[in-house]
């Protein structure tokens, strides 16, 4: 045994997740080493698809996924999902090849520990034989337990060198301990949610998972629940959940969430997106934030209390330290109904500019999510159309969302829905993706088609990168509108099904797909309607 196959057989018995994608020599033998450990590896077209696909694999299952690369190219094609992930406080861990120590004018060589920490990731390095274990659980705990995107270095030199078998025991490595809150910053938080009268939750990525306790204790406090775009679904069917927080939310929620007299971010930073760069929050509004991080607390927005702890224990806390409290706040008979008739974009109406060929992307949301399963795994690529998927699907849960945004990379769409719908083989997937982020990420359908996924892939097309057209108003647009491409066709010809619509009657083909075998993803190319630049986007551009 070599290290090469050493690292990857005691990746396997940590128990890595999936392993995703493309084998170049560097990456050969530990590749397949993770495959003889039992790791199922994906291979795809391009190392930026994979490590995509890594990421939301690891954001939906919960085990840590891996990115196998070749050294060098590899490595810099991978570079912006790997961004993405290490943003996104992914635990991914990348193992890629590295150039031998002496090869100082090899092609390949750049300074892959730089690139590491400049993308924001952990660099880690296989030293020797004699510490390769060690160095590889290392790399591992610290993905898993910091939920961390770790850059796992394989010098070829040292893959080479002959190694001693793997232990017969291999550490346990755990998920990342619960942190409870200190006892007065908890008893803190319960009077200010005593003294509230209309207290507002925002959940974020901190509090996936802790559904149930922040239910609770929003039901005894009487606060409103909303989540930040990256935990949407979390609260799915609460009477009292508006929805997502930010540019996204529909107007009723958008005007409870700024008569909100206190609001409290649940592992939520509270940026410019999830406040609308404040907006969202009165002046006269008391702030407190929940986060596992101390450097997270107040970082985009000063607060007025800020607990360290994990976002479920800090909930079960604080319930104890209100005892017998039980207050109507903002749950109101007369709220609930509100939210009822139109806490929902899809309740939303609006003039249908559906004409000439082309329809509203509202409209074209709202038909869609009356149509797919309501099993479904949303992926949202990067764009002017965003806001329609996100806004006008819905998800059963926060593992039905899966939303790559950190970066705000075009292009990032296609691989993550694979990587979600590995994770999630029971749920129907669902990707929304303009014109712009299909074309870049094209290469990826054959990994679709490959795979037999039943992924339905909605290309909101306007022939444009669209975020553009509607920023810069009267400006030469000549760089950035296009010739209007035959997506549905370019779908058919990687064996895809395609369909093009252009009004609410072509989506019948949509519902005859569904009632087929769905053993190859269906590509919906929508012509959209100019919608003057969507309303989500439209706020962003005056912050």
């Amino acid at each position: 045994m070599n290290v090469a196959e050493l690292v990857g057989r005691t990746l396997a018995g940590l128990g890595a997740g999936t392993a995703f994608g493309v084998v170049g020599s560097g990456n050969f033998e530990v590749t397949n080493a993770l495959r003889a450990g039992g790791v199922r590896f994906v291979a795809a077209r391009h190392e930026g698809g994979a490590a995509s696909m890594a990421d939301a694999y690891a954001r939906i299952s919960g085990k840590v996924s891996v990115l196998s690369l070749h050294q060098g190219c590899g490595l810099t094609n991978a570079v912006t999902g790997i961004t993405e992930a290490a943003k996104s406080r992914t635990p991914m861990l990348v193992v890629t090849a590295d150039s031998a120590g002496s090869s100082v004018l090899s092609n390949f060589r750049i300074d892959q520990d730089g690139l590491a920490t400049a993308a924001g990731a952990v660099p880690e390095r296989v030293h020797s034989a004699a510490s390769a274990v060690a160095d590889t659980v290392r790399a591992f705990r610290t993905a898993r337990q910091e939920r961390r995107t770790v850059v796992l270095n394989l010098p070829l030199d040292v893959q080479a060198q002959p190694a001693p078998d793997l232990p017969d025991v291999l550490p346990l490595v755990p998920g990342p301990a619960p942190m409870r809150p200190d006892i007065g910053a908890a008893a803190d938080l319960a009077d200010l949610l005593i003294a509230a009268e209309r207290p507002v939750f925002i959940a974020g990525r901190g509090a996936r998972g802790s559904r149930e306790p922040l239910r609770e204790l929003a039901s005894r406090a009487g606060a409103l629940l909303a989540t930040s775009a990256v935990a949407h679904g979390l609260f799915h069917d609460d009477e009292f959940a508006l929805g997502i927080s930010g540019g996204f939310a529909s107007p009723v929620a958008a005007e409870l969430i700024a008569g909100a007299d206190l609001v409290v971010g649940w592992g939520c930073a509270l940026n410019t997106w999830t406040t609308r760069d404040g907006k969202l929050l009165s002046p006269y509004a008391t702030l407190a934030q929940v986060d596992l991080e101390q450097g997270a607390l107040g970082a985009h927005r000063p607060i007025d209390l800020g607990v360290v702890g994990d976002a479920g224990c800090t909930a079960e806390d604080v319930l104890s330290e209100l005892g017998d409290h039980k207050a109507v706040g903002y749950r109101t008979e007369d709220v609930a109904g509100r939210i009822a008739a139109a806490g929902r974009w899809n309740d939303v109406e609006h003039d249908d500019l559906s004409r000439g060929g082309r329809i509203d992307p509202r409209t074209l949301s709202r038909l869609l999510d009356d149509l797919l399963p309501a099993e479904r795994i949303v992926s949202i690529d990067s764009g002017n159309f965003m806001g329609y998927p996100s806004a006008y699907l819905s998800v059963p849960d926060e593992l039905g969302f899966c939303f790559t945004q950190a970066f705000q990379s075009v292009g990032l769409g296609l691989g993550t829905a694979i990587g979600a719908a590995l994770a999630r083989p029971d749920r129907l997937p669902v990707l929304g993706t303009g014109d712009g982020g299909f074309h870049m990420a094209l290469s990826e359908l054959d990994t679709a088609v490959r795979l037999r996924l039943p992924l339905v892939v909605i290309v909101y097309n306007d022939a444009a990168y669209g975020a553009e057209i509607h920023h810069f108003g009267d400006a030469d647009m000549t760089t950035v509108r296009f010739p209007d491409s035959d997506i549905a066709a370019i779908g058919r010809g990687f064996g895809c099904a395609g369909v093009t619509v252009r009004s609410a009657e072509d989506l019948f083909a949509v519902k005859d797909w569904l009632a087929g075998p769905r053993d190859a993803p269906l590509v919906i190319d929508a012509k959209i309607a100019d919608d003057g630049g969507s309303w989500w986007l439209a706020e962003a551009f005056r912050h």
